[in-house]
């Protein structure tokens, strides 16, 4: 799993990066044929992370669940997010890579609800979730660049 791992710590460092060098008001924006912006995209894979681990392994959750209410698929995006929030999804999405590996380690997963997702795909255990969780939060990497080009051809860079 080590290697899962390492790729979740990377995912969450380009999404890291994107949060922290992106415009408030870019982070914000709704590209025209879009439905959602980039801190939308973002929020969403915290609130997934935990849904798919901590919430079908019978644990209680390792955010506040403004996060998961407010971010969860079918949500949509809050276009009135303060500069504090954005500092606090900084820390989120650095901690909950680190406490996801620590509860690894202590089996803290010992049971899991089987769930299909709506991608197809069926999640039987902890380490199937984690390792759909990495492709879910990559298609949102792939979703913001493709935001990120959007608004930058509406602004005529």
């Amino acid at each position: 799993m080590n290697y899962h791992f390492q790729a979740h710590r990377q995912v969450r460092k380009n999404l890291l990066s994107i949060l922290q060098n992106t415009s408030h008001e870019d982070l914000l924006l709704i590209p025209d044929g879009f439905n959602n912006n980039i801190y939308w995209n973002i929020a969403h894979t915290v609130a997934t992370q935990q849904l798919l681990h901590y919430y079908l392994s019978g644990n209680p959750f390792r955010i506040d669940k403004y996060w998961i209410e407010t971010y969860k698929k079918g949500t949509l995006p809050n276009l009135n997010v303060q500069k504090s929030e954005v500092e606090d999804l900084e820390f989120l999405l650095t901690e909950t890579s680190k406490i996801l590996m620590k509860d690894y380690d202590s089996d803290f997963f010992s049971d899991y609800t089987p769930y299909t997702t709506s991608f197809g795909m069926d999640l039987k255990s902890i380490q199937d979730a984690i390792i759909f969780n990495n492709m879910h939060e990559s298609l949102h990497y792939g979703y913001i660049m493709a935001q990120k080009r959007a608004i930058l051809g509406e602004k005529g860079r």
